[in-house]
């Protein structure tokens, strides 16, 4: 009983004051990329004969950094729980709370080789409250008068981001899973229409975005990359409408890939440039997807190139995230 009783003072200062207080929702992104790039190589694997193995290891990665980031982003809601309330409510960072769920989303088709029963379990409760974040963020949309220089790409993920319910539902073999996935793809296009118009408009006719929020630029690529590869595991084919989506989604891409290309030079590096990472596995996961439908040369050469492409990006943004936590550099890197 004594040396409980020592114990507990020296484990109650860990969470006395803030802690994590200065790490962004945001940084939840770094594992939809990671996750991303995991299926990326696993199709690569099935359609050319790559190392299975990368997968894996990627996948590995992708777990390792949510279960990293949940326990530093938890300790910050229960040390600094105002700080957390205030990113909720703030009217572009709030949004970003979808990144939570789009990892677990996306997870299970990690997990699934594993442990199907878990896979199924997250996907499930994930799914409810991608749902139920999506209510919530629409209706605080419409229940006030909007700023429109708040209309950043960061909006595309509440409602949008149901687009990543149907990923993983053909792997997790659920029944009765096809209303529900019919039902994200549905509403996660018909939102996609309007929002990435206004998005546009703000572009073209407001203030350039601050020079950290550039990188969320990346994020217009989704809805036409992801909306692609969650119509063909929702209805199982590619179609006119799938390849169409697939082909806006490639000349967005290359729009941005320009726009974005003196990035480095002109902006130091925060960990909200993790924003261009999971656009660019879903361009390549795209790619590969439709590489196998077309059967193409074409196809095979712009999948590979996609696929180094977001591979060697996302190796570049782990890399110096990591050298930065290692120098204790991670409070700067998130402002």
């Amino acid at each position: 009983m004594t040396t409980m009783t020592a114990q507990t003072p020296r484990q109650a200062r860990f969470f006395e004051g803030p802690r994590f207080e200065y790490l962004p929702v945001a940084l939840f992104g770094s594992v939809m990329g990671l996750t991303g790039l995991s299926v990326a190589w696993q199709l690569a694997a099935r359609r050319f004969g790559l190392p299975g193995l990368v997968a894996d290891g990627i996948g590995w990665a992708a777990l390792a950094a949510f279960l990293a980031l949940a326990l530093a982003y938890g300790t910050k809601a229960v040390t600094a729980w105002p700080t957390v309330v205030a990113e909720f409510r703030h009217p572009i960072a709030g949004n970003l709370f979808g990144t939570v769920l789009i990892s677990l989303l996306l997870l299970p088709l990690v997990i699934v080789r594993i442990s199907p029963l878990l896979a199924q379990g997250i996907w499930i409760l994930a799914s409810a409250g991608m749902v139920v974040f999506a209510v919530v963020i629409v209706s605080r949309w419409m229940s006030s008068r909007q700023q429109v220089a708040h209309a950043t790409p960061a909006w595309i993920v509440p409602v949008v981001g149901l687009l990543d319910i149907p990923l993983a539902a053909p792997a997790l073999g659920l029944p009765h899973t096809g209303t529900l996935t019919l039902f994200a793809l549905s509403v996660g296009l018909f939102f996609a229409v309007p929002l990435f118009t206004l998005i546009f408009a703000r572009l073209l006719f407001e203030e350039p975005l601050a020079p950290a929020m550039r990188p969320t630029l990346m994020i217009l690529v989704a809805p036409f990359m992801v909306g692609f590869s969650s119509y063909a595991s929702t209805l199982g084919r590619i179609d006119a409408f799938a390849e169409g989506l697939f082909l806006v989604g490639l000349f967005v891409f290359v729009i941005l890939i320009g726009l974005l290309r003196d990035l480095p030079r002109c902006c130091p590096f925060r960990v909200s440039w993790w924003a261009v990472s999971f656009p660019a596995a879903a361009a390549a996961v795209a790619a590969l997807r439709y590489a196998d439908h077309a059967q193409i040369g074409l196809a095979d050469g712009l999948a590979l190139l996609l696929l180094a492409f977001a591979t060697g990006l996302i190796g570049a943004l782990a890399l110096r995230t990591l050298v930065g936590i290692v120098r204790g550099e991670l409070r700067a890197l998130s402002g």
